[in-house]
């Protein structure tokens, strides 16, 4: 028995020094050269980055020098009524050598105390040109002691759902971070803390807290949008951001560079069309159906009536009884910020042609329009 198994384990051993010794042996390679036991990268056969992952490479190292860091001071009162200095922070990106920022007003509201630091690493005190609630949107300023590179703005109205976006920021604190998506949606309104910010970019590209004021840019490297707002818990991403126009920005800049002020007209509407216009008895092409008129506003002193009832249509709730609106500037009203984009073509004093659907008849005004609200927060 003993010798069956001494028998055995030279069978074995001669068995491993043959296969471990012959010339082609996988472990004989391994014992010689000392390589390691895993497999390195594999080559495919068109070499190198994709195309796509080549345009986000090129637009990130264009576009990061001119993404800031913002930290701003906001002083909150505890329930004893002592005031407590608040760090908030936000992105925000240069649109010119010279230190002009464009970020969101949330982002720097109700500060006194700004701080940008630039990803080089050098800070500077800021303070606010320009800021317009209703679109979220604010200009800052820096005194560089150098050019800086910065952004280019497009256009954000020629924007089709399905192209891509790149989204670049400071989440949680996190500067220089990429992410990239596509338009998910666009005209999306999004109710926040007392007012509803309406015709907002959709896009699936992460955005969360630290992001907001960062620029959203198209394949180009342009500005098409300014990262605004999030739809998640306790400020984390699901996929579902906002980015507020850049051709609003556009808006105040041209106004800050022509002292005009914005126009208001003075309504807030809801879309309407197809099946659940004629469920209401209006035309099924449909329009802007007036909820609310506010109180001494161009739409108010006009004669542009607002809802009197609520009704439900499916699961949504539509004020009834007020005007519908139908074309603008003789255009046909066909997207839920028809008004937003009328606006942006006009300033205060400027005539507004407003078709609107009445009692089944069609009429017509002219409405010179008011001033938007003065910020002063």
């Amino acid at each position: 028995m003993r010798f069956r198994t001494l028998v055995l384990a030279a069978l074995l051993v001669g068995g491993f020094v043959f296969y471990t010794t012959r010339a082609g042996s996988p472990f004989r390679r391994v014992l010689n050269d000392g390589g390691p036991l895993w497999s390195g990268p594999t080559t495919a056969r068109s070499a190198g980055l994709g195309p796509d992952e080549l345009n986000n490479i090129e637009i990130y190292k264009a576009a990061k020098d001119s993404v800031v860091y913002i930290t701003s001071t906001v002083y909150q009162r505890t329930i004893f009524f002592d005031l407590v200095p608040q760090k908030e922070l936000g992105s925000g990106f240069l649109i010119n050598s010279d230190g002009q920022i464009l970020t969101n007003r949330h982002v720097v509201s109700g500060t006194s105390q700004i701080e940008v630091t630039l990803p080089d690493q050098s800070r500077y005190p800021a303070k606010v040109l320009a800021r317009n609630r209703t679109n979220d949107v604010a200009l800052i300023q820096i005194e560089p002691k150098k050019k800086l590179t910065f952004l280019h703005l497009g256009d954000s109205d020629r924007l089709q759902v399905g192209q891509k976006v790149l989204a670049i920021g400071n989440p949680f604190g996190f500067a220089g971070t990429l992410t990239t998506g596509v338009v998910s949606s666009l005209g999306r309104d999004i109710p926040t803390e007392g007012q509803t910010l309406e015709g907002m970019i959709q896009t699936d590209a992460s955005i969360n807290s630290g992001n907001s004021g960062g620029p959203l840019l198209d394949s180009q490297g342009n500005v098409i949008g300014i990262n605004t707002a999030i739809y998640g818990p306790n400020g984390g991403s699901v996929g579902i951001g906002f980015a507020m126009p850049i051709n609003r920005a556009k808006m105040l800049l041209e106004d800050l560079r022509t002292n005009r002020k914005p126009a208001r007209l003075g309504v807030s509407t809801v879309y309407v069309a197809g099946d659940v216009a004629e469920a209401l008895k209006l035309p099924k092409s449909g329009g802007l159906l007036v909820q609310e008129v506010a109180r001494r506003t161009a739409a108010d002193e006009a004669g542009l009536r607002g809802a009197s009832e609520m009704v439900r249509v499916g699961n949504q709730r539509v004020g009834i009884g007020g005007d519908l609106i139908t074309a603008i500037d003789g255009k046909p009203v066909t997207e839920p910020d028809a008004v937003i984009r009328a606006l942006g073509r006009k300033r205060a004093g400027d005539i507004l042609d407003v078709a609107v659907f009445r009692n089944g008849k069609t009429q017509n005004f002219k409405i010179k329009l008011g001033e938007a609200p003065e910020d002063t927060n």
